[in-house]
């Protein structure tokens, strides 16, 4: 039976893109799994149904159910479907243990100033104190991106020659800020972006969610 992965059918058109379901059908296309989506409409509601509740304690997306075993969080969910396949993870405890650390270094160290700094981007003047929050933020990014420059010198990928999940999960983080210029003095970084993104796998992901959402080829990148 293919697994059911409940993400979003239709979005504000401002975080096209952004949505983080990305994250798990680009884990589900690296991986060759069956799947199928069911696609939930967020401004008409659908996330805050009894139903879906009952999946997902938040009442957020993505929702992973593979017959019957559901699992929510997307760092979870992307290390599940990892250790199910055995695809874009080591087989020895220590490689697995670097790769979970980047894991979540990428959500826990990078991902906040980073989404905090894409919010206020999207919503501009809406947010009154977004234009005197944001330096600080790029601030605090500076650090991590910083960090991650100096890595990156000696590696193709976080972990070294391969790319695995750790990657997956940075590449979207990264891509939180990829038109804001916070990533434009991080050369290393940026090209490491798009080497992640060139994968088939992410081209693929990108065009079926294109197709769902009913926008523009494109609007997603």
């Amino acid at each position: 039976m293919p697994l059911t992965l409940y993400g979003f059918g239709r979005v504000n058109s401002q975080v096209v893109g952004l949505t983080r379901d990305l994250r798990v059908l680009w884990m589900l296309e690296e991986t060759g799994l069956p799947y199928q989506v069911r696609g939930l409409d967020h401004p008409a509601g659908e996330f805050r149904s009894e139903e879906f509740r009952r999946l997902s304690p938040f009442s957020q997306a993505p929702v992973l159910d593979d017959e019957g075993f559901v699992l929510t969080e997307t760092g979870a969910v992307v290390l599940y479907l990892a250790e199910k396949t055995g695809k874009l993870m080591p087989a020895d405890l220590k490689g697995r243990a670097q790769v979970t650390r980047w894991c979540f270094a990428a959500l826990n160290t990078l991902e906040p100033p980073l989404f905090q700094i894409a919010m206020i981007d999207l919503f501009g003047a809406a947010d009154p104190t977004g234009a005197q929050r944001r330096p600080g933020l790029v601030e605090w990014a500076d650090r991590g991106l910083s960090g991650l420059e100096d890595w990156l010198k000696e590696r193709p990928y976080l972990t070294g020659e391969e790319f695995t999940v750790a990657d997956l999960l940075m590449t979207t983080v990264l891509r939180e800020v990829r038109h804001g210029g916070v990533l434009e003095r991080y050369p290393r970084v940026s090209a490491y972006r798009e080497r992640c993104e060139a994968r088939p796998s992410w081209q693929r992901t990108l065009d079926a969610y294109e197709q769902r959402l009913g926008v523009a080829a494109g609007s997603a990148r």
